[in-house]
């Protein structure tokens, strides 16, 4: 009895190893993490700033060294959105059904720049965007370089939508494949396309993020849906016809009013079986899009050019895909494969199950596997084993050097060639180089220098 005494008072502790195994939360990988924590609340979103860790939770945001995941600093916010890259990155954070944000240094948590007025924010690697209005039908949508102090340009917009938006309301683009155990925003924010379409009151208004000006400004006819992808509008129409759906997809440049391509035939899965009304916005990443052929078989699109860049084999299933890469479940369900768009060949190949799912960022393609359960990084072009995980756990979040993953309030960081025999360290070259200057490159070998020939030094 004294000892048990002395033992709850902290007086004496006989069995040091015993209160240090209750105190410590259970491995979430083996191999085990760098760092695991568990944190206030369960995750909404994880994001990697340079050399935070942002965690996006119900009614806070914190912050914590990448290093070794202790806490730099916590903050009562509804919702947080993270704009730039690396050390260079700052956090958006707001409330719901408040006006404004603040825009924090990710290391500090120190405000840099105060609104007050804005309803809504969009956060990229390169350009942070914000609306306000003075009236519904009059709202200004201005444009930040992530630490500026100063708008780069601002527009004219006729309405954004009804109340206050927060961060990153829905704009007419593509829709990812999603993957379970993969979060949607593992691969943190991208670069700013060069065209954005903002809906307004049943119309689309089309922005170019270099400048401003409001290029378009249309209203769909009944059997179309609108998107922007890769510099071009595209209006899709759906027709129901001999009980089937029949489509046909018309690119026009939003600068010019002039089409530029046009394909038949080809279901973006904009329409569900009700009489082809289109709900949804095409499938695809960035600036491509993936279709089903008249056969059935799946393709992926340059939005820019319309050309076919893959077209699966009878029987294959699109798993994920982006500018670069696409991760391909085989036919026979027992293999995934990495391919390359610009080559149109298959880079790796490695076994899988039915149930394995995929997303890709710049950094690796994260693999999910079931039963046993997995994680998997590999780099995406050559598909080198970056990490190799028994874990339940989720991957949340992807950076140059690893990834973070997360099971509950448990979160633990996962660096480059834990459990991948034969990876080298990262400062010997195990991770791929992000996309050069992190800007958009059409995956077609015309126009080369953008829409907006904004990849070329000269504008040329």
């Amino acid at each position: 009895m004294t000892v048990v005494v002395l033992a709850a008072t902290g007086v004496w502790n006989p069995f040091p190893r015993l209160w240090d195994w209750v105190d410590r939360s259970a491995p979430i990988s083996e191999p085990d993490v760098i760092w695991q924590q568990r944190v206030g609340g369960t995750p909404r979103s994880v994001t990697i700033a340079g050399d935070t860790v942002v965690v996006e939770q119900r009614t806070r945001i914190e912050a914590r060294k990448l290093a070794d995941g202790t806490q730099l600093w916590e903050r009562k916010a509804d919702w947080s959105a993270v704009a730039g890259s690396g050390r260079q990155s700052v956090v958006a954070v707001g409330k719901l059904l408040d006006r404004g944000y603040e825009l924090l240094d990710p290391v500090s948590g120190v405000t840099r720049r105060r609104d007050d007025r804005a309803i809504a924010v969009w956060t990229y690697r390169n350009l942070l965007l914000d609306a306000y209005c003075v009236q519904p039908t009059d709202c200004t949508l201005r444009a930040w370089e992530p630490r500026g102090t100063a708008p780069l340009w601002s527009a004219f917009l006729p309405g954004v939508h009804s109340g206050v938006l927060a961060d990153n309301p829905e704009l007419l683009g593509t829709r990812r494949l999603g993957a379970t155990r993969i979060d949607g925003g593992v691969a943190g924010p991208e670069s700013v396309p060069p065209l954005l379409g903002f809906p307004v009151d049943g119309r689309v208004h089309v922005v170019d993020t270099a400048t401003g000006r409001v290029l378009q400004n249309v209203q769909p006819g009944r059997d179309e849906r609108l998107a922007v992808v890769g510099g071009r509008l595209l209006r899709i129409a759906a027709t129901s016809r001999d009980g089937s759906c029949y489509f046909v997809i018309t690119a026009v440049d939003p600068a010019t009013g002039q089409q530029v391509w046009r394909r038949a035939g080809i279901n973006l899965r904009t329409a569900d079986s009700a009489g082809c009304v289109q709900r949804e916005d095409p499938q695809g990443g960035r600036n491509v899009l993936i279709g089903v052929a008249p056969d059935g078989r799946e393709a992926v699109l340059d939005g820019y050019d319309g050309r076919l860049l893959q077209v699966g084999a009878d029987g294959e299933k699109l798993l994920a895909v982006d500018d670069r890469y696409t991760v391909v479940r085989s036919a026979d369900k027992d293999a995934l494969l990495g391919r390359e768009l610009s080559a149109d060949r298959t880079r790796w190949t490695r076994p899988a199950g039915q149930k394995s799912g995929a997303a890709l960022t710049p950094y690796a393609a994260v693999i999910t596997e079931e039963k046993p359960s997995r994680l998997v990084a590999v780099e995406p072009r050559g598909g080198r084993v970056l990490a190799e995980l028994r874990t339940a756990a989720n991957a949340l979040a992807v950076g140059p050097d690893g990834m973070i993953i997360g099971e509950g309030r448990e979160i633990g960081y996962v660096r480059w060639g834990a459990g991948a025999s034969g990876v080298p360290p990262p400062e010997q070259g195990a991770v791929p180089a992000p996309d050069p200057a992190d800007t958009w490159r059409p995956p077609s070998d015309q126009g080369t220098c953008g829409p907006k020939k904004e990849l070329c030094a000269d504008g040329k």
